[in-house]
């Protein structure tokens, strides 16, 4: 038996940082560590720092025979000494030695089925984290931590569940922070490390969603007070900001890093029907993730997307619906390409959906609206200008009209829906830069198309970027009331101009697109965007243009021979519904007065031709009479109107009303003031002479302006009166002029005709010989004698001494 002396005596002999260590426990392990003693311990490691290794190793060694005889007390003593050193001497540069002993430490306590252990060592662990170190370790390896921190994440069926599982997402959150910020250290990105961290952090947060609407509900019935759900740090919020901090200290090339497993992890567990636990995720990563970086994410869910495309339909629209979300909040970084780019992988995803289904299901309709939907949340963030180059980059991927397959004409809608989207999020300030030529051109030829549900959609696109003063609603349905809540107010320069460029294609193609359908939702939208356009445009420079194009609309309805009754009754309706409204919309009383007339005549006689549109099945077409003429537009009554009303009638008494055209060429500029030749061109001699204005080639010189036959009296009275309009007894005179110069070319002999134009151009003829003899006379004064001598040898005949051939004068 040894001697009581003898363990003294051998103590003595013992190094003192072991008996120093030794101290630091006491008797009774419930007392805890003897402060006294660790505080000595303490100065010791602080005045003599190269044993602090030697330290850390004996109290690792100490804790591990403690572990295994089960005494935890013990252990954690040793623990609790470790962090206290650590703290005090973790400027010194011999840390490192010390950390190895600690990390094995914390490892041994880890390893352990004691829960408390593995809570304490977690707490060390994040508080060793948390400290900076100057000195670099190139061998420190970190696969142990993460992985046990994440399998503690997942932890079940204990009393300690949660706080075992904040242990563990702390344990994380500390890796994260101790590697991401050293480059010398295993690469925490590694994709066997992003595999366990981000669905343990996954797997925390979907119980947060799940947690969270059940207690919106207790919350919403009453069994839950706001007290009661008022608690401490839970796991699923410590691991939503920890995904926050591990996105956020992500850089460009390991975003892809994070997002793959987040997206295995959702598909392993179907969690995209439903997407709210998607939804929540991704937008958690797109507000934590780097501005610039943000356009990576969408382009990962799109490629997601496409591996999907085999997916169900509820799994694909689910998809399309996350994107739709987050994409909003790339647009704002994605300029140019990028911006295009995204647009692009959206209109394929569309065009895939078209081509892989023979028949569009609910289901794979809503799949279509998502993505229209994402393409227009990612259009609104944009300038208008990049709207513009948006909605100009998908028309020139819509299908040529002309190709009637159904699989075109389902892609033609499609993206003619993603037009509009883009569309209605573009706010108009001038029509010049909402219709380039290069996106009108195709837009007016998609209007004729022979698919009905296309037009209509190429209709809203139109009342979308027309409709600047909100009135699409008062004239969504045709009627001659008077529309008190219409706003308006008068074009600029700039939309006059474009009117007179592009105004008569537009017009043009509604006609045509009239003429296509006798369907009263096509003729109605065919009706708002005409309404529109001249509500938008309408002023003293267009308002003849516009005549013109109602009388336009009559006249198809009069000559088509094509068109049905109700669809012929129906264009007459249109027709007086835009006249009632141009009467208004510019203010001209007369014309106004003129309209009210037809419309009460109509009532009378033939309320078919008013509003509201008639429904051809609804409707016998025996009981509609429509040889009515004294109940038509009358086109010099128009003029009158104008005339009486003080403005200029020329261009609607010379120009031809529009009729069915069914092209447009961009190439040829339809003018607003055309020579009244080129109209004279398309008619019969006849109707030729019945149409002659002696002003003709003075009216065509000055665009809009009539010229005024002056008084033979040159005085103010005569000069005033000039100025002032035509009286009616000056203009039945200059029609009875007219008719009898009509007379003479008509019925008068030609010998005749002759006769009296020979006189003016003897005249002529003489006048020119003299003038040209005058200056031979005066040449010949002039020159000198050898000048003379010169011409005299030449055998050219003077220019001056040709006579005109008959063929120029007669």
């Amino acid at each position: 038996m040894t001697p009581p002396g003898c363990c003294g005596c051998c103590s003595a002999l013992r190094p003192r940082y072991k008996r120093l260590v030794d101290n630091i426990f006491p008797v009774n392990p419930e007392d805890g560590l003897v402060k006294s003693n660790m505080e000595k311990l303490t100065f010791y490691s602080l005045s003599s720092p190269d044993k602090l290794d030697r330290i850390g190793e004996y109290l690792y060694q100490k804790a591990t025979k403690d572990i295994n005889r089960k005494r935890y007390k013990l252990a954690e003593i040793a623990m609790e000494a470790m962090d206290l050193l650590l703290q005090a001497c973790h400027a010194q540069t011999t840390l490192n030695l010390f950390v190895e002993s600690f990390l094995r430490m914390v490892q041994k306590l880890l390893e352990d089925s004691n829960p408390n252990l593995k809570i304490m060592a977690t707490n060390s662990f994040v508080k060793f984290a948390n400290i900076n170190e100057d000195t670099p370790s190139y061998h420190r390896r970190y696969d142990f931590f993460i992985s046990k921190f994440s399998s503690m994440c997942h932890s079940e069926g204990s009393d300690l569940r949660d706080s075992l599982r904040l242990a563990g997402i702390k344990g994380l959150q500390g890796v994260i922070r101790k590697t991401v910020s050293d480059d010398l250290v295993e690469n925490i990105w590694a994709a066997q490390h992003m595999e366990k961290i981000v669905p343990s952090l996954l797997f925390n947060m979907q119980f947060c969603v799940n947690v969270m609407f059940v207690k919106k509900n207790l919350l919403a019935s009453g069994d839950l007070t706001p007290v009661e759900d008022a608690t401490n740090v839970t796991p699923p919020a410590l691991a939503e900001e920890v995904l926050r901090e591990l996105v956020g200290r992500a850089s460009f090339g390991h975003i892809r890093s994070v997002l793959k497993p987040l997206l295995t992890h959702l598909d392993r567990h179907e969690l995209w029907v439903p997407n709210t636990f998607a939804i929540h995720t991704f937008r958690i990563v797109m507000i934590s993730i780097q501005p610039q970086y943000s356009y990576t994410v969408v382009e990962t869910l799109m490629q997601h997307l496409d591996s999907n495309f085999k997916s169900s339909p509820k799994t694909r629209t689910s998809l399309a619906v996350v994107l739709s979300k987050i994409i909003a909040i790339a647009a704002g970084e994605s300029v140019g390409p990028s911006a295009l780019d995204i647009i692009n992988n959206l209109l394929t995803h569309l065009r895939t959906s078209v081509s892989t289904t023979s028949e569009i299901t609910p289901e794979e309709s809503q799949y279509q609206e998502a993505l229209i939907n994402a393409l227009g949340e990612f259009a609104n963030h944009h300038p208008d200008y990049q709207k513009i180059e948006i909605m100009l980059f998908i028309m020139n991927t819509v299908p040529d009209p002309s190709k009637k397959s159904k699989g075109d004409q389902m892609l033609q809608n499609i993206l003619l829906k993603s037009l509009l989207k883009v569309g209605t999020q573009y706010s108009t300030v001038s029509f010049e830069k909402a219709f380039p030529a290069s996106f009108l051109q195709p837009l007016l030829k998609m209007a004729r198309a022979p698919h009905d549900p296309t037009r209509l959609i190429v209709m809203q696109i139109f009342q979308a970027l027309l409709d600047r003063h909100q009135n699409d609603q008062v004239l969504s349905s045709v009627s001659v009331k008077q529309y008190p809540a219409l706003s308006q107010e008068p074009p600029s320069r700039s939309d006059i101009i474009f009117t007179h460029k592009h105004g008569s294609h537009i017009m043009q193609a509604l006609i045509d697109s009239m003429a296509l359908s006798d369907r009263v939702d096509a003729l109605s939208a065919s009706y708002n965007t005409a309404a529109l356009l001249i509500v938008e445009m309408s002023s003293s420079e267009t308002v003849q243009e516009f005549l013109l194009f109602i009388l336009g609309i009559q006249e198809v309805a009069n000559t088509v021979e094509t068109l049905g009754a109700v669809h012929k009754c129906n264009l007459h309706a249109i027709s007086i519904a835009l006249l009632v409204l141009i009467s208004r919309v510019s203010g001209i009383n007369n014309l106004l007065e003129y309209a009210q007339k037809i419309v009460d005549a109509r009532r009378e006689e033939a309320t078919y031709f008013l509003p509201p549109l008639l429904e051809s099945k609804k409707v016998a077409t025996k009981s509609l009479n429509l040889s009515l003429p004294h109940l038509a537009i009358d086109k010099l009554a128009l003029g009158e109107c104008l005339q009486n009303a003080g403005m200029d009638a020329q261009r609607l008494n010379t120009g031809a009303p529009y009729t069915l055209n069914q092209t447009d060429n961009p190439g040829h500029r339809h003018s607003w003031v055309e020579s009244v030749s080129s109209h004279l061109t398309q008619r019969n001699s006849s109707a030729d002479l019945t149409v002659y204005n002696g002003d003709v080639d003075s009216v065509n010189s000055s665009p809009g302006v009539c010229k005024k036959i002056l008084a033979p009296e040159f005085n103010f009275d005569a000069m005033k009166r000039a100025l002032a309009e035509p009286t009616e007894a000056a203009k039945r005179e200059q029609r009875e002029r007219q008719m009898q110069i009509v007379r003479t070319f008509r019925e008068g002999e030609f010998d005749d005709l002759v006769r009296r134009t020979e006189p003016k151009h003897d005249l002529i003829q003489n006048r020119l010989n003299e003038l040209f003899n005058s200056l031979a006379v005066e040449r010949q004064i002039t020159q000198s004698d050898s000048k003379v001598a010169q011409l005299q040898g030449s055998n050219e005949k003077p220019i001056y001494e040709t006579n005109f051939p008959e063929l120029f004068y007669y």
